[in-house]
């Protein structure tokens, strides 16, 4: 009886991700177009707060660094998006916004957050969730 309680829960819990999942996504796709960009641009330029690899941003895109590359490449062909070489790998490069790139992330944000899944819940409930996303993850 215990481990059929647990498996619904562990059921319902993960219909109840994978949905918030789906229109967080849905929300970025209806935000990005507005600015002319894809989902994954704006993916990408959400999570390019500082100079990063593209390795560290494919990570932070959850996906592989060939289709990250593809996304800078369109970004970089924009303007948006340089790439540097990277001051103690040589044989990397670092993703470093341009000045447009910068104010057009800062755009991206502001239009990320309006109307977003997640406006409802206070900054302490949304650090709470994450908190417990992260400990079920590990």
């Amino acid at each position: 009886m215990a481990a059929e309680a647990q498996a619904l829960a562990e059921r319902n819990l993960c219909g109840l991700v994978s949905a918030l999942s789906r229109q967080i996504e849905q929300h970025v796709r209806e935000r990005a177009v507005t600015l002319n960009l894809t989902a994954p641009q704006a993916t990408a330029l959400r999570e390019l707060s500082g100079p990063l690899t593209m390795r560290d941003l494919a990570d932070r895109m959850g996906c592989e660094p060939s289709n990250a590359t593809f996304v800078i490449d369109r970004l970089e062909e924009q303007g948006l998006v340089e790439r540097r070489p990277h001051p103690s790998d040589r044989r990397a490069k670092q993703l470093v916004l341009t000045s447009e790139g910068s104010a057009l992330r800062e755009r991206l944000l502001e239009i990320l957050t309006e109307g977003s899944p997640m406006a409802g819940f206070s900054p302490q409930e949304q650090t709470l969730l994450q908190d417990l996303l992260q400990r079920a993850l590990h």
